[in-house]
C-alpha cells in the first residue's frame, strides 16, 4: 500500500524537474540537483529509521552553521516524520542545556569547530547519540544506491521543527512548526513575491532563527526555484554571487543592507536579475531605501514573527517611499485585528496590540501549555507588537509591548522616536530603550551612531529633539557609540545597551 506524504515537496521535485539545480554550497563549491538531493534524503531518512531507531515525532538537534547537511537532515525529517530542532550556535553551553533539556533529542548532530562548547555539555549525557554534522559528508559526496522514500503517512498537524525564540526575558520557548503552517506560509509568500521555479536566492540566514528556513527557503523549496548556502553573511561575496548567479530576489534585514550598500562593489556590480529585495527585522531608513531604488532595486518591507509565518504583511515595492515605515497589508489567509488590554477592537489612527488568526499560526509552544494559553485567545495569537493603521489600511509597527515604556503616566513607544532622530542628516543609527528615573518612573536613554566626519553633542540632540517631539518623548540622556549592538537576528539588543547606560552613567 503506498502512504503520502503531501509536504514531502522535495520528492515531487524530484519528478517534475529531476535535473534542475537544488542547492549550491559555497565554502564547498559543491552542488545538486533535486533528483541526486532528494535520493541523498532518502537514504539519510532510512538510516534515521533502520540504524538509529527512530520513529515519528523523535527530536534531532542540529547545533552548526548553515551547509548542505543541514538541510540533508532537515529533508530527511520530513520524509520520516522526525522533528529538527536547530540550535543557536552563539549561545553559551549553559543555554544550551535548557534548551537540549526541554526537547529531549535522541540525535545531537555537532559541528567540529564547536566541539569545546560540546565537551561543557552537561545534558548530552542523556542524549543517544552524539555526531559530528561533517560525518554526513559521505551521504553527500559518495555515489549512494537508489533509495525509495519511507512509507510513513504524514498529517498537516505533524510537527517539522522546535524553533527556540530569543528569549530576552526568562526562559527561551520551542515554537511548534507544523507542515500546515509550513504549506501557507509558501502560498502567502508566493502569491505576494509571485515565485517561480527559475527563481534563484542567496541564503545566509541562520538555520537556527525562522528567517533561515522560512522567509524563503522553503517557500523556495515548494516553488521549485534554487538556493546558494553560505555559512555567514558576507556582503562582498554575496554582491558577487548575486551578479554571477543572477539572482532574483534577496532578503536580509536593513543593516545588511546598509553593509551591501557600502560595499565598494555596490556601484560595479550588475544586479539587474534582482526582481526586488525582501526586508525585515527593523524599519528600513529612506536614505538606504533610494540607494537601492537608485541600484534599480526595489524594497519590498516587511513583517513576521516565529509563532505565525513569519510572511505575514508586505508593502508593496511602489509604496516604499510614499508609506515609509509601513509593513503594509496583511498576506493572504490572514485575520487581523488591533486590540486593547482589554481585548476589545480599535478603529483606525488607534495603536494597541497586533491579534493575528491563520492556519500559519503556531500550534503552541513545545511543552508549555501555559505560555501556549497566554499567548493564543480562540485562535488568535497575540503578537506583542504595537501597532496602528492609517486611514488608507495600511499598518505601522509602532513598537514591541514590551519595549514600551511610562514616563510620568504616557505610554512611550522608542521606534516612533528612533524613525524621528533618523530624519537627522548627522545620524547613522540609533536605538532608545527605557530606564528608572525617580522623578518620572521611567524615561528614555538614546544611543546614537553618528555619521563619519559629523560633529553632534547632546545638546544638540535635545535641540533637535525640541523641534520635533513632545517633550515627554525626549530622551533624557544621549549616548553615542560606535555601533548599536544587535543579535543574531539582527534586531537591536536591548540587554547589552542597559548595561551601556549603567556603565555610563557609573563614570559620571
Amino acid at each position: 500500500m503506498k502512504i503520502n506524504n503531501h509536504f514531502d515537496w522535495l520528492e515531487k521535485w524530484s519528478v517534475y524537474n529531476p535535473e534542475k539545480l537544488f542547492l549550491r554550497e559555497v565554502h564547498s563549491q559543491r552542488e545538486w540537483n533535486f533528483s541526486d538531493f532528494n535520493n541523498r534524503a532518502n537514504y539519510l531518512a532510512k538510516y534515521f529509521v533502520e540504524e538509529f531507531k527512530l520513529s515519528k515525532g523523535d527530536r534531532v538537534a542540529v547545533y552548526s552553521k548553515n551547509r548542505a547537511e543541514y538541510v540533508l537532515i532537515f529533508a530527511a525529517c520530513v520524509k520520516s516524520g522526525i522533528i529538527i530542532v536547530p540550535l543557536n550556535f552563539r549561545l553559551t553551553p549553559r543555554e544550551l542545556d535548557i534548551l537540549i533539556k526541554d526537547a529531549e533529542p535522541k540525535i545531537f548532530f555537532y559541528e567540529n569547530e564547536y566541539i569545546n562548547e560540546v565537551n561543557k555539555l552537561e545534558t548530552l549525557s542523556k542524549v543517544e547519540y552524539k555526531l559530528e554534522i561533517e560525518s554526513l559528508s559521505k551521504i553527500l559526496n559518495d555515489s549512494i544506491i537508489k533509495t525509495e522514500k519511507n512509507k510513513i503517512e504524514i498529517s498537516e498537524d505533524d510537527i517539522v521543527m522546535i524553533l527556540y525564540t530569543a528569549g530576552t526575558t526568562g526562559l527561551s520557548k520551542g515554537a511548534i512548526i507544523n507542515h500546515k503552517m509550513l504549506f501557507w506560509n509558501s502560498i502567502n509568500t508566493g502569491l505576494r513575491l509571485d515565485l517561480t521555479s527559475q527563481d534563484h536566492t542567496q541564503s545566509y540566514a541562520p538555520f537556527f532563527h525562522t528567517g533561515g528556513w522560512n522567509v524563503l527557503f522553503t517557500p523556495f523549496l515548494h516553488h521549485g526555484a534554487s538556493h546558494t548556502i553560505l555559512q555567514k553573511f558576507d556582503a562582498e561575496l554575496i554582491l558577487d554571487l548575486m551578479e554571477k548567479e543572477k539572482t532574483t530576489i534577496l532578503f536580509g534585514v536593513p543593516t545588511m543592507l546598509q553593509m551591501m550598500s557600502d560595499s565598494p562593489k555596490f556601484d560595479k556590480v550588475d544586479l539587474s536579475s534582482v526582481r526586488y529585495a525582501i526586508v525585515g527585522g527593523a524599519p528600513m531608513p529612506i536614505p538606504l531605501i533610494n540607494r537601492w531604488h537608485e541600484k534599480g532595486i526595489f524594497i519590498r518591507q516587511g513583517y513576521g514573527l516565529t509563532e505565525v509565518g513569519p510572511n505575514v504583511f508586505s508593502l508593496h515595492q511602489k509604496d516604499a517611499i510614499r508609506k515609509k515605515g509601513s509593513i503594509g497589508f496583511p498576506n493572504f489567509y490572514f485575520d487581523v485585528k488591533i486590540v486593547d488590554d482589554n481585548g476589545n477592537e480599535l478603529e483606525a489612527n488607534q495603536v494597541g496590540e497586533l491579534w493575528l488568526k491563520s492556519p500559519v499560526v503556531t500550534p503552541g509552544y513545545w511543552r508549555k501549555p501555559e505560555e501556549t494559553s497566554k499567548s493564543i485567545t480562540d485562535g488568535w495569537f497575540h503578537t506583542g507588537d504595537m501597532v496602528m493603521k492609517d486611514d488608507e489600511g495600511y499598518f505601522y509597527v509602532v513598537d514591541r509591548k514590551k519595549n514600551m515604556f511610562i514616563s510620568g503616566g504616557e505610554n512611550v513607544y522608542p521606534a516612533e522616536i528612533e524613525r524621528f532622530i533618523l530624519t537627522n542628516q548627522k545620524v547613522k543609527d540609533v536605538a532608545i530603550i527605557g530606564v528608572e528615573d525617580e522623578k518620572w518612573g521611567e524615561v528614555g536613554s538614546a544611543f546614537i551612531v553618528k555619521k563619519e566626519d559629523e560633529n553632534l553633542d547632546e545638546d544638540e540632540m535635545k535641540n533637535f529633539c525640541l523641534n520635533g517631539l513632545a517633550k515627554y518623548k525626549i530622551p533624557k540622556y544621549f549616548i553615542f557609540i560606535n555601533d548599536i549592538p544587535k543579535n543574531e537576528a539582527g534586531k537591536v539588543d536591548r540587554k547589552k545597551l542597559q548595561q551601556i547606560h549603567k556603565e555610563h552613567q557609573t563614570k559620571k
